[in-house]
């Protein structure tokens, strides 16, 4: 049995602001619905209006474009705000989904604030790409953009994230990845780690291993491109299969194998799925 999908609304979009995400590198991954948002807005704020200026002549779009970065004045968000009020205003970043390590945050915060429309056009996204491709636990991470330039910072950044039982994920750029892999050889040296270059280029690239190999590979090698750099979580986070048996079994004395195995799941980070069928094996004994 198949369902229709909805076809996109004829005529402009209603006013408010649109948070619309563009390709971080195939042009090919722009949505039929972004296409129509800025095709038919009003105004369109942008990390940086060469760039986005690129992205529209290739979808055929003219539009009028406003820059906005982390450094823009209150001012400049304010009209930006007031013309939501009457027509639709599309923000986008230079790739990918806006605000995700990218400008926007304040805009938002502000037009929802002013009581005006925000609706997101969802599309590319590089911490989601990456994790969807390095193998690493995805059930549950934590992104947390790009880690400090200097040496001390970025140890304290790490430090303050090690006994988070999720994967990591950071931002990096191509000439800093090989310092930081250097930075999680020290402190984790056992953690599984993945880095993924150039996600949906030509030259896409997923290399996993530990932060030393990887180090090494990359000092040989050096990378070019964004980069999604990912730490798988810490071993204690996964649970002895004996400890996880017993929770398992006090949870069943109240609970089905479905809830048991979900709260199992939240207290000690082990995939739902897993520990489901574990104690629907545990229920038959």
């Amino acid at each position: 049995m198949t369902s229709e999908l909805p076809s996109i609304p004829p005529g402009n979009p209603e006013p408010g602001l649109y948070i619309v995400a563009t390709p971080i590198g195939n042009l090919a991954d722009i949505t039929l619905r972004a296409i129509r948002v800025l095709e038919t807005c009003t105004l369109i704020a942008c990390e940086d209006t060469r760039v986005t200026g690129k992205l529209l002549k290739h979808l055929g779009i003219k539009a009028r474009l406003q820059r906005l970065d982390d450094h823009a004045p209150p001012e400049v968000r304010a009209r930006l705000i007031d013309q939501a009020r009457s027509g639709a205003v599309a923000l986008v970043s230079d790739a990918g989904t806006p605000l995700i390590s990218d400008p926007g945050y304040r805009l938002v915060r502000e037009a929802r604030a002013a009581g005006v429309t925000v609706t997101s056009i969802p599309g590319a996204c590089a911490a989601i790409a990456g994790i969807a491709i390095a193998g690493l636990p995805s059930d549950r991470f934590l992104f947390a953009g790009f880690l400090p330039v200097k040496d001390k910072a970025r140890r304290e950044a790490l430090e303050g994230l090690a006994e988070i039982a999720a994967t990591l994920v950071f931002y990096e750029t191509a000439p800093r990845i090989e310092r930081s892999l250097l930075a999680i050889a020290e402190l984790w040296p056992d953690r599984e780690v993945a880095v993924a270059r150039e996600l949906t280029k030509l030259h896409e690239e997923c290399r996993t291993g530990t932060a030393a190999d990887l180090a090494a590979h990359y000092a040989a090698y050096p990378p070019k491109g964004e980069i999604v750099l990912l730490v798988g979580p810490p071993a204690e986070a996964e649970a002895p299969v004996a400890d996880a048996d017993a929770l398992l079994r006090a949870a069943l004395a109240d609970s089905g194998p479905g809830k048991a195995a979900g709260q199992v799941a939240k207290a000690t980070g082990i995939d739902r799925a897993v520990l489901y069928a574990r104690a629907l094996e545990l229920k038959g004994e």
